[in-house]
């Protein structure tokens, strides 16, 4: 296949899926057997099924050749997709070459693969992430990469010791109308930053007590909890049976995931960093309060959270029954606004809205799609757009915040040692998870 044809059915196969079709002129033409990238993916649920996998497969010069779930279900549906995929583009009638794999281990052993997206409970990322970084495979991971300070911290170094190419898997660095604003914030059109808002959006109803169940035939469950304490199946701790679309479970339960601080915070905390260029840093106060769910569903909800930067920054992040996604910049001249997903951007000066960046300033407008630049960096040896270090430091963010609100205090936060001030307990709930070891066995 030429390459013209190959783009031309690259670009059909993600307008197909709904992927967009940003392809990075850095990696034209390497396609070729000998330039490819192969990828192994590990978890297939509704975020690895519908947007990392079509997404991944539309970048020119890449082959998904390897799925990995513990559910077999979503893995045999994704290895159909991947198999489908590739026979529209080789104009075959079938091709039938995607590998399937129940072990993780198996994919970060196999010496074919060059890069893993992991797609997985947030539980499981670091983990991963490390045993992955150690092998030397690069890796993009969804978002949040951890699940405390500490853990995050690990994962980061590990990716620094190992030299591997390591990406945060959040789009908002790519979508334009979320780094214009923050291109314009850096820029000074809005004055000097004085204060960021954000509200994130409503949760459902928690859930009552939960009868326990057995497990479905198709879900290795003790590797679904990994290094999580051993407890009773119930579906509504995991994800809806035989299907990829609906939000999981897992993510209102504390035990795997912080709930929509965590969820939307790896999103708008990072634009915030970003913008308040301190993404390799953070702030120096917290306060909050929000209420914790009595139930299997137990992550924080109605919070409001108040951080304050060196700088004089503050930064209100919120959730209410009604709220709508949001971030808006408060500066000495004016305000930028973006709203909803995936963002209108207004402005009290509306011709900022529509403002290039002009000689000499920074300019985000070449911004590369999330999985295409995660494979031209891996292909030119550079950072991505956002590094597993960024990532890491806006999910701490979303866990001092957390933390602050359990304690009902105001905390200072050290962020070059990443502890809190004169606050030992405060500073014990940074610490990583306690672990079980016995899913390595």
């Amino acid at each position: 296949m030429n390459r013209r044809s190959f783009l031309k059915r690259s670009t059909f196969a993600a307008a197909a899926f709904g992927a967009p079709t940003i392809v990075p002129s850095t990696i034209f033409g390497q396609n070729a057997p000998s330039n490819r990238i192969e990828v192994g993916f590990i978890g297939i649920g509704r975020q690895g099924f519908n947007a990392n996998l079509p997404q991944m497969m539309a970048v020119p010069g890449v082959q998904v050749t390897t799925v990995c779930d513990v559910d077999s279900w979503r893995m045999e549906e994704a290895a159909k997709a991947v198999d489908a995929f590739y026979a529209t583009q080789t104009g075959r009638s079938s091709h039938k070459s995607c590998v399937k794999r129940s072990d993780f281990r198996e994919l970060i052993a196999d010496k074919s693969i060059d890069a893993l997206m992991i797609s997985t409970p947030d539980h499981w990322h670091v983990p991963m992430g490390i045993l992955a970084a150690k092998a030397g495979k690069h890796f993009a991971m969804e978002k949040p990469v951890s699940l405390s300070v500490a853990q995050g911290r690990m994962l980061a170094d590990a990716v620094k010791r190992y030299g591997v190419t390591a990406r945060t898997d959040s789009e908002f660095r790519s979508l334009r109308v979320q780094n214009h604003a923050v291109e314009l914030v850096r820029n000074g059109h809005i004055g000097k930053l004085e204060r960021i808002e954000i509200f994130f959006p409503s949760d459902p109803t928690p859930v009552g007590p939960q009868p326990d169940m057995p497990v479905p035939s198709e879900l290795n469950y003790n590797m679904w909890l990994g290094p999580s304490q051993v407890v009773p199946y119930t579906e509504k701790r995991v994800h809806d049976r035989l299907q990829h679309k609906l939000r999981p479970n897992w993510m209102r339960v504390s035990t795997y995931a912080q709930g929509m601080i965590s969820n939307w915070g790896a999103h708008y905390f990072d634009m915030a960093q970003w913008a308040n260029n301190s993404e390799h840093s953070g702030p120096v106060e917290v306060e909050g309060h929000g209420e914790f769910p009595k139930s299997l569903w137990n992550t924080m909800i109605n919070f409001e959270v108040t951080y304050r930067y060196a700088n004089g920054v503050t930064m209100t992040c919120a959730q209410t029954p009604t709220s709508k996604p949001s971030i808006q910049y408060f500066g000495s001249d004016g305000w930028l606004k973006v709203s909803d997903y995936p963002g209108t951007l207004t402005s009290s000066n509306p011709g900022l809205v529509v403002r290039n960046s002009g000689p000499g300033e920074l300019d985000f407008s070449g911004a590369l799609w999330d999985k295409n630049d995660f494979i031209a960096s891996i292909r030119e040896k550079r950072e991505p757009l956002e590094p597993i270090e960024a990532g890491h430091r806006a999910i701490s963010v979303s866990q001092i915040g957390l933390i602050a609100c359990q304690l009902s205090e105001k905390l200072r936060w050290d962020a070059e040692k990443e502890r809190f001030v004169d606050n030992n307990y405060a500073d014990a709930l940074i610490a990583a998870p306690v672990e079980r070891t016995d899913w390595a066995v």
